[in-house]
């Protein structure tokens, strides 16, 4: 299995993915306003997506970066957690106005929460 998304340890905290109450953002103007000047967090996991497509943060005490981009309505990311090559994967995200659901594999993997801080 491959490690997916944003958050690198999901498998720790992977919930069953149904989206009560989250509605799918289905393009990249809607996505960065979401995000912009905004902190993604969960449990020891903090990250900023910025508008020129740079992922930054940490996670779990160590340094999160990467690239991301819209692409066919999908998040698209190449992510590293600390020296650790995550690689690419694009996923669906959901938003309920408070957090961001983002499911790997195109919406068919696990997803992780994230609050909108």
């Amino acid at each position: 299995m491959r490690i997916t998304v944003l958050s690198v340890l999901t498998f720790i905290w992977a919930l069953p993915a149904g989206a009560d109450g989250f509605q799918t953002v289905k393009d990249r103007g809607t996505f960065l306003s979401l995000v912009q000047d905004r902190d993604l967090t969960r449990s020891g996991i903090s990250l900023q997506v910025s508008p020129s497509g740079q992922i930054s943060g940490r996670a779990l005490g160590r340094d999160v970066t990467g690239a991301w981009r819209w692409s066919n309505g999908y998040f698209c990311r190449e992510l590293f957690w600390g020296s650790r090559n995550l690689g690419p994967n694009c996923q669906m995200v959901k938003a309920n106005g408070k957090s961001l659901r983002f499911i790997s594999d195109q919406g068919k993997g696990i997803h992780a929460d994230f609050k909108l801080d």
